[in-house]
């Protein structure tokens, strides 16, 4: 599994979608899983950039990615505030634009794109992890 280091900042997200792509591409995955599994990292270290580290201007976010036996694994893991998505209900897709609540769309992607999404939260160690899976075709 190779690990990378990412400045917490949206400027930073096609480095981190370049870097899930080339090992995904590596691993044998198609060129439709390689931008589903980008997709779903673009979504995850968009939302840690955004909330887990709102008002902090040097968080850290770190990236472990690998394949074995045809199953991608990425681990995101930040320093910022907690936040579990499982507890972010699924949208209501069907409701008018006007009366939905706004967010929530970036969890429901991760959770259609993914085979498998664990989160943990350790405070004590200021530490929140998020592993995403991705069996290939």
């Amino acid at each position: 599994m190779q690990t990378v280091q990412f400045a917490a900042k949206f400027e930073y997200l096609d480095e981190i979608r370049e870097f899930v792509g080339n090992i995904a591409r590596a691993g044998g995955f198609n060129d439709k899983e390689i931008y589903n599994i980008q997709l779903a990292t673009d979504e995850a270290a968009s939302n840690i950039i955004e909330h887990a580290y709102e008002g902090v201007g040097d968080g850290l976010l770190e990236i472990s990615c690998g394949v074995q036996g045809g199953v991608i694994t990425i681990i995101l893991v930040d320093h910022g505030e907690p936040f579990d998505p499982s507890e972010v209900p699924t949208p209501d897709l069907k409701a008018d634009l006007s009366e939905r609540k706004i967010g929530g769309l970036g969890i429901f992607l991760m959770r259609k794109l993914m085979d498998e999404i664990h989160y943990s939260a350790e405070p004590k160690k200021n530490r929140n992890t998020l592993k995403m899976i991705k069996r290939r075709g």
